[in-house]
């Protein structure tokens, strides 16, 4: 397959009347100049996919539930145990339609790839499946009926606090043990190694839901069945686990996590919202890879991750929709955007010497950084690299004349969402003039489940 296009976004760079030769395995093999005999010519800019590093995709059926006040002191707290009824519920056939349209979402929404967060494993009251990895499989294939290329990662909840404090009734749903945890991860492993837009990671849910012994033994596992999977997890999101994590260890949670870990590229610690200047300057050199995810941390009132400061000191971070508040690539990242905004009280804070323009700069970022917390050769136009893109309308009325570095200026600041036309994943359409190809069916799958669920 050939692909034409007037403008490419090749690194940071747009560069114009590109031919992209992509082969029978979905692969990038040649960017040449000009129109090349047989090319398809692509009516829009071509950007690179963008990698979702942080899902939980059964709570997109709960999303807009719980924006109402149930207390006085209303917090992510308040809003988990909403959502523990809320998923009582669900079982793994009403999973797979959600997870589905949530993929779909993602999809015309411009990403191409999802890191999944997976922790709902069990029935109700925490009795195992026939298979253990049932949920799983309804998650992944889910993604894989859909066209959405994911990487897995199941996770390991065995505690309801630091101290090892035994789960609650609502939380047995997702609870392990560690050897249940590795013959999970061995099944998964097996059942998709050979899936090329299929991956395995592993996500301990907090330093609050697993111990220091569970951390140190899983990492090790996961590294023997692949060096390079990603190791997730949720990290200083709110103010109390800081203060219980004090209390605990005597440090704070990512002080600690750096302190007693090799954290380096592999990792993605999401939200880490509340750091000190130093956390910031040590996780900054370690390589891994903040999972922030705005539009959910603003709506649970989490806090502003210090964005500013840590990619001054050469951090890298990923996008990520969490609870599906919203699945919408410009949200996240105007959302980013303007949290730094409000609190250094200036304009176009996140920039870089490389790259003026805030959205480009940004945009850039998420993506090439994002594909390192999958694991998968994504993120960039290049030769190499999966071909997973994302057709932007230059008709859109807000990129209508737009060269440049304002073509993505336009689509995060001037849209509501970003205009995608088409999206390839894997050098095959998915999305073709805004439409999936089983769009209604996935709609209608997802009103039945959501009749039952709040029936």
């Amino acid at each position: 397959m050939k692909l034409y296009a007037e403008m490419v976004l090749i690194g940071n760079q747009w560069q114009q009347n590109k031919t992209l030769s992509i082969g029978e395995q979905g692969t990038i093999l040649s960017i040449d100049d000009g129109l090349l005999s047989g090319a398809e010519k692509v009516s829009g800019a071509l950007v690179p996919g963008m990698v979702n590093c942080h899902s939980h995709a059964f709570q997109r059926a709960f999303a807009g539930f719980s924006e109402y006040r149930a207390s006085q002191l209303d917090s992510f707290w308040s809003w988990r145990d909403i959502m523990y009824r809320f998923v009582a519920k669900m079982t793994p056939e009403d999973a797979h339609k959600v997870a589905k349209y949530l993929y779909l979402e993602m999809l015309k929404a411009g990403y191409t790839c999802v890191a999944e967060f997976h922790y709902l494993h069990h029935q109700v009251g925490g009795k195992f499946y026939d298979d253990p990895a049932e949920m799983s499989h309804q998650v992944i294939n889910a993604a894989k009926e859909t066209g959405l290329a994911i990487t897995h990662l199941p996770v390991l909840y065995t505690y309801a606090g630091f101290g090892k404090q035994a789960p609650s009734e609502a939380q047995m749903r997702f609870i392990h043990q560690l050897d249940e945890y590795c013959q999970l991860l061995t099944e998964i492993n097996s059942a998709y190694q050979q899936e090329s837009t299929i991956g395995l990671g592993i996500a301990p849910h907090s330093l609050r839901a697993v111990s220091e012994e569970q951390l140190s033994e899983i990492v090790p596992f996961i590294r023997n069945i692949n060096p390079g999977a990603p190791v997730h997890i949720h990290i200083a999101e709110q103010l109390q686990e800081v203060e219980d994590s004090l209390a605990f260890y005597g440090k704070r949670p990512v002080e600690w996590l750096l302190d007693n870990h090799s954290v380096d590229k592999n990792w993605c610690l999401i939200h880490a919202t509340h750091l000190t200047d130093q956390e910031v300057a040590n996780l900054s050199k370690s390589g891994a890879v903040a999972g922030i995810c705005p539009t959910t941390e603003a709506n649970l009132g989490d806090g502003i991750f210090p964005t500013k400061s840590f990619l001054e000191q050469g951090g890298k971070f990923a996008i990520g929709s969490d609870s599906h508040i919203a699945v919408n690539v410009a949200d996240e990242i105007r959302t980013l955007e303007y949290g730094q905004r409000l609190t250094t009280h200036q304009r176009a804070v996140l920039t870089s010497q490389s790259c003026a323009s805030v959205g480009q700069n940004l945009y850039c970022h998420a993506a090439k950084q994002g594909a390192l917390t999958v694991n998968q050769n994504v993120g960039e136009i290049k030769v190499g690299n999966r071909a997973d893109i994302v057709v932007l309308d230059r008709n859109h009325p807000s990129l209508y004349l737009k060269q440049d570095n304002f073509i993505l200026d336009a689509a995060i600041f001037a849209c509501a969402e970003l205009p995608v036309n088409d999206v390839m994943v894997a050098g095959q359409w998915k999305i073709r003039n805004k439409n999936h190809h089983d769009e209604e069916n996935i709609r209608l799958d997802y009103f039945e489940v959501m009749k039952k669920l709040t029936a």
